[in-house]
């Protein structure tokens, strides 16, 4: 579909210069758009690039001179990345709304709302409920007595496990597993790793009696609030007895593991590869970058941010930037790494002295 230059504009709640009227089908990078695409240079790093391609219309940074440029017509957007929050929601295509699929096994006592879709193949237990204009594509399972609230979408591969309560406006990812089993055993006599915790590791571990592991079901489900958005392959493990929860406007990257018993706070953002261990406690508006892991039984408090790759073997408290593994504060990190890549020359200057 195209769309005018002003409306683009209008819905960004950015300004719109020069033949505004002009249609575009759709966005592209700067070197490659053509003609009739909206090249996206929002930073003056992509000015040589808006010469390579086609574009005659672009989202520009601010104070840039598009005329110089070779445009017909700019966006100006003061913000780049909202501005391309807002244009790319825009630009996707809708959801296909093709109702109940013949090939969908719904269980007669569950109960679905109104505009719902179910995709092939997918599986709806007993006593689901699905909220009103809930999108669910091909190959869902839905265990007995799920709820999924209003404008969810699901995607294909999705595992719901009984117990879960999805809110308002959720989206789960392909291949996304909630409420699976947690990650609990236990031994009939203390195991190796309880006592290398009590005494650090202090002592030779023993050959155990019994080595095995009795597991620990987990019969608290999964609670998530609104507009929650959970990655391709990512796992939200079921609570023990009381529900994992994760809170309102939260974002999880694809491959992120939350254990059994956490608690995430509201408008979280968990990265790729991130690990929140069983029993923890995340504060609002936290950030856990990419690779980083935060071990169980932990608070983390409000607005902190964790680097990518730090692991946290303590509790944060809020407003706290952590890097490294043990996490440290940042400038503690920073200064610790400095002096270690300064080792090695000193090292040879006190070699030269000897």
């Amino acid at each position: 579909m195209a769309h005018q230059i002003k409306y683009i504009a209008a819905a960004l709640g950015a300004k719109a210069f020069g033949a505004v009227d002009l249609l575009v089908n759709g966005a592209a990078e700067p070197a490659t758009a053509g003609r009739d695409d909206l090249a996206l240079a929002m930073t003056p790093a992509y000015a040589d690039a808006l010469g390579d391609g086609n574009a005659r219309a672009a989202v520009v940074w601010p104070g840039a001179d598009w005329q110089a440029l070779g445009l017909e017509a700019a966006i100006i957007a003061p913000r780049a990345r909202l501005a391309m929050a807002g244009l790319t929601q825009m630009l996707d295509r809708d959801l296909p709304r093709d109702g109940i699929s013949p090939h969908a096994a719904v269980d007669p006592s569950a109960r679905i709302g109104k505009n719902v879709t179910i995709g092939a193949f997918t599986v709806v237990g007993p006593d689901a409920i699905i909220g009103n204009n809930t999108w669910i594509a091909d190959q869902v399972s839905v265990a007995e007595g799920v709820a999924i609230g209003t404008d969810c979408q699901i995607h294909a591969g999705v595992r719901l496990r009984r117990g879960v309560r999805l809110g308002a406006r959720v989206i789960l990812q392909p291949n996304a597993a909630i409420g699976g089993d947690g990650f609990s055993f236990v031994t009939a006599e203390p195991s190796n790793v309880e006592k290398a915790r009590e005494t650090l590791g202090e002592g030779d571990m023993e050959i155990p009696d019994d080595p095995t592991w009795h597991r620990i079901h987990s019969l608290g489900g999964v609670t998530i609030g609104d507009d929650v958005e959970v990655g391709a392959n990512s796992c939200v493990d079921a609570g023990t007895i009381r529900a994992t929860r994760v809170g309102a406007g939260t974002k999880i990257d694809s491959l992120v593991q939350v254990g059994h018993n956490v608690i995430v706070g509201e408008h979280c953002l968990l990265c790729a590869q991130a690990g929140v261990a069983g029993s923890t406690v995340i504060g609002d508006r936290v950030v856990v970058g990419g690779k980083a892991g935060v071990a169980d039984n932990l608070i983390v408090g409000d607005d902190v941010v964790l680097g990518g790759g730090s692991v946290v073997l303590s509790n944060v408290p809020k407003g706290r930037v952590m890097m490294g593994y043990p996490a440290t504060k940042m400038q503690t990190h920073i200064e610790g790494y400095k002096a270690l890549r300064r080792l090695p020359r000193m090292l040879r200057e006190m070699a030269k002295r000897q």
